[in-house]
């Protein structure tokens, strides 16, 4: 009986089809908030899912001169590490289904997965446009990577522990790591937008200029693959935000709500911002960014050796 419980938390819930489904909610959301903002109506609950559901059922096409395994392992790839990362964070305020110490770690090299196959795909075809947008994701994921993992390196150190669950419960117990780590919560908050290619950080796509970016030659399961792989990233990411730097996670009403509040802030910032040039993006949040993320660890680090 415990083997069926364990083998459909990780399918059903609170892994596998759960996280799925929060990552499309987390999308609507995300364009229900950007649209109020912009005084328009904006899609209805279920435009995610419809969206998924007509991609999957739409033809999928290898363009010539593609390496075929490639261009059809990689959204399968990018999929499967981000729902890999569900199993060791307390997704929707729930515990951990796997926690070891240095899963943190472990995680972020995960969330790593889906930005280096979109940049592989891009470049795995002979379209203009998928090598512009594949560069400019590669370009992109070393300079928001970097202070995204030293942003959340900060409550680790705190917490003296790789281990997120830990965190968790350190975080739970203190003090909000967002008032006594400022610099690190807004460094990890545009460092998960860059991550994520949201405006204005969305040189890598930017439909005027480079139609998809490096997923213009996808279409049918492998572009719906990839959405649904970037949601998650987009859940397990807004879920990290929490769980470090807004006193933790112990149920799901707390999440929801949480979650809420970092989705309003990320959303007035994509709202307020016109698109940066990747010149832009690249040299201001690699010089100030990591700058500022390095200055409060040694700061913090300085601290606990005082105090």
């Amino acid at each position: 009986m415990s083997s069926i419980v364990i083998v459909l938390s990780i399918l059903v819930f609170p892994g596998g089809a759960s996280a799925l489904f929060g990552g499309l909610a987390f999308e609507w959301l995300d364009r229900k908030l950007v649209a109020r903002y912009q005084n328009r109506k904006g899609p209805r609950w279920y435009q995610p899912l419809a969206d998924t559901f007509k991609l999957f059922s739409k033809e999928e096409i290898t363009p010539e001169g593609v390496n075929a395994f490639l261009f059809n392992m990689l959204p399968v790839l990018g999929l499967s590490a981000a729902l890999a990362t569900c199993l060791h964070i307390p997704a929707f305020g729930l515990k951990p289904l796997s926690s070891f110490t240095g899963d943190m770690i472990v995680v972020l090299y995960m969330l790593s997965v889906m930005t280096l196959c979109l940049g592989v795909a891009g470049a795995n075809t002979q379209d203009h446009f998928s090598l512009i947008g594949a560069t400019r994701t590669l370009t992109q994921l070393f300079s928001y990577e970097a202070p995204f993992m030293l942003a959340l390196l900060g409550p680790a150190i705190a917490s003296q522990s790789w281990q997120i669950s830990v965190i968790n419960e350190y975080a739970a117990s203190h003090p909000w790591f967002i008032f006594t780590q400022p610099i690190g919560f807004l460094v990890a908050l545009i460092g998960l937008m860059g991550k994520l290619e949201l405006p204005p950080f969305d040189a890598p796509e930017a439909e005027t200029e480079i139609v998809s970016g490096a997923l213009t030659e996808y279409s049918g399961r492998g572009l719906g693959l990839f959405h649904l792989g970037q949601n998650v990233e987009f859940f397990v990411g807004i879920t990290l935000i929490v769980t470090f730097y807004l006193g933790g996670l112990s149920n799901p009403i707390e999440f929801i709500l949480k979650a809420l509040g970092v989705m309003v802030v990320l959303t007035a910032l994509q709202t307020l911002f016109a698109r940066l040039r990747i010149d832009q993006t690249v040299g201001l949040w690699w010089r100030l960014g990591a700058l500022l993320a390095i200055g409060q660890l040694a700061l913090l680090v300085v601290l606990q050796q005082i105090l």
